[in-house]
């Protein structure tokens, strides 16, 4: 799921996906909510079988726009499961953009081979750490549409049906926490198992770009939920820090990698 091959078959299921996300995001003010979400499960579908075709033949790739795709693709999967329990949520059109974006840009850059020498566990370790960006994206997402809410109602735009904020701050905080229980889980793997899945000549944490700026994501996490545990923070304190761990997260992988795969034209080592 986190691997892509740019294959005729992958471009073609990233163009006919992209589309169906653009079609979704042109629909969503014309047609009913019920017409609106079928379309986005039609693009959703579409986005994992794009996601899937990586998995056939040729050598197994990742970088950091298939990190994007597969971060957006597991936002959306978030949003499938809350709209049926919460169908007030309004943000189907901007997934759908997102959605559209993503996948565009991972058919325009595949990534690199992954090492033939990395350890068969490394794929599972990029899971944990891609999980925990689709959780902290959705944090991002809910963050946001607290923001979009409190400025409706200090100009009464809108009275009423939307999901209440204590509501939406309660999902987002959980989303915070599950994300920081995959990322603590996935940098202690990197430094408990670095030669198991990198190789020999790695010994615990090697002091990147991306390993610092983890760090430093996983530190503002910690302080957020310390903070919200401790001193009750809320409403715009939280969502800045939140903000800052979630730059901090996507400058990490996502970051690095452009800089290597796109600035420098070279894969990672």
């Amino acid at each position: 799921m986190i691997l892509a091959i740019p294959s005729p078959l992958g471009v073609a299921l990233g163009i006919a996906t992209a589309a169906a996300y653009g079609v979704t995001a042109a629909a969503a003010s014309s047609f009913s909510r019920s017409s609106t979400q079928w379309l986005l499960v039609l693009a959703w579908l579409l986005h994992a079988l794009a996601l899937a075709a990586g998995l056939v033949g040729g050598t197994p790739r990742f970088g950091f726009a298939p990190a994007i795709s597969v971060t957006a693709w597991l936002v959306l999967t978030v949003y499938a499961i809350e709209s049926s329990l919460y169908p007030q949520l309004k943000v189907r059109r901007t997934l759908a953009v997102l959605g559209a974006a993503a996948v565009l840009l991972a058919v325009l850059f595949p990534g690199t081979p992954l090492h033939v020498s990395a350890s068969p566990w490394l794929p599972l370790h990029l899971a944990l750490g891609i999980a925990s960006y689709g959780l902290f994206g959705a944090a991002v997402v809910h963050a946001w549409l607290m923001t979009r809410a409190e400025k409706q109602i200090r100009l009464a735009a809108e009275s009423q049906g939307g999901v209440p904020l204590l509501t939406m701050e309660r999902l987002t905080f959980r989303f915070v926490t599950a994300g920081f229980v995959l990322l603590s889980a996935t940098l202690l793997a990197g430094l408990l198992f670095s030669e198991t899945l990198y190789g020999n000549s790695v010994r615990g944490w090697k002091w990147d770009h991306k390993t610092i700026f983890s760090v430093l994501a996983w530190v503002t996490f910690a302080i957020l939920l310390t903070g919200r545990a401790r001193f009750g923070w809320r409403g715009r304190t939280a969502r800045r820090v939140l903000y800052a761990g979630s730059a901090l997260l996507l400058l990490a992988y996502v970051g690095s990698r452009f800089v290597l795969e796109v600035v420098l034209s070279r894969a990672s080592p």
